[in-house]
Order: C-alpha cells, then sequence, then structure tokens
C-alpha cells in the first residue's frame, strides 16, 4: 500500500546528539512525509474511480455479476478507509502548523520519533495507546 512505498522514498529521521524534539528539521521532515503520503493516496483513488468507470461492465452471468460486485465494493471499503487516512492527514498537518505535532493528547509528553516514523498521523503516546486498547479490549467483551 501507499504506507509501504513512503518508509521506501523517506528513511527514518536520525537525530543529531542534542537536538531539540520537533525542531523544524523534524517537523519539515514528518510534514513531507504526511503530504507526500497524501498526494499517493489520492492518486489511488483517482486510479480506482477510472478503472471502475472503464470496468462498469454488465455480465449475462449472475456468479460473473456477482463477482464484479464484490469486488467492487472491496475497492469502495478500500478507498473509504483511505479517505479517512486522508483526513486524519490533514488534521495531522494542522497539528503541524499550530505546534501541537509530536505530543501525546492525554499526557503531553513526547510521542516518540520512531512511534511518528512507523505511524505520523500518531496522537497518542505508546502508554496512552496502550492504555486506550486494554480499555477498549476490556469494554468488547
Amino acid at each position: 500500500m501507499a504506507q509501504d512505498l513512503l518508509h521506501k522514498q523517506f528513511p527514518p529521521y536520525v537525530p543529531k546528539k542534542g537536538e531539540e524534539y520537533m525542531n523544524s528539521k523534524q517537523l519539515e521532515h514528518f510534514r513531507k512525509m504526511l503530504e507526500t503520503l497524501k498526494q499517493e493516496l489520492v492518486e489511488d483513488i483517482e486510479r480506482t474511480v477510472h478503472t471502475m468507470q472503464d470496468e462498469a461492465t454488465v455480465f449475462a452471468d449472475p456468479n460473473d455479476r456477482a463477482s464484479q460486485e464484490t469486488d467492487m465494493a472491496l475497492e469502495l471499503r478500500n478507498r473509504d478507509r483511505e479517505r479517512k487516512l486522508i483526513k486524519k492527514i490533514d488534521e495531522t498537518v494542522n497539528r503541524i502548523n499550530s505546534g501541537d505535532y509530536g505530543y501525546c493528547d492525554n499526557c503531553g509528553v513526547e510521542i516518540g520519533l520512531k512511534r511518528l516514523e512507523a505511524r505520523p498521523t500518531a496522537t497518542l503516546c505508546i502508554d496512552c495507546k496502550t492504555l486506550e486498547e486494554i480499555k477498549e479490549k476490556q469494554v468488547a467483551k
């Protein structure tokens, strides 16, 4: 997917010793990463729309028609997921602009460069995210 390609284009940011957390270089690194990911997602969505329009064939065989509808439903579900990710990327870029990027929404501590490299849209530190997941598991049972 687009995220896999992203990590090949953007090697992880390696901070210099004593470098301030979320300085302008780090913010620019993550901004470029997010904008590239967003562009790839937009291109993917456009490509899917064109493909679906081109392949809109009416099959006489009900099995072929069902298979085509299943494929289209899966594609649409994937594109909806990507649309939500684009919205999250936009929100993250706004956090960069406002100076809130890289800090946990719950406790305010640094999220950490490695976590942000893995998930640049993260808004929670690993401890708060782990607690959230534990609570979700408890409620789901």
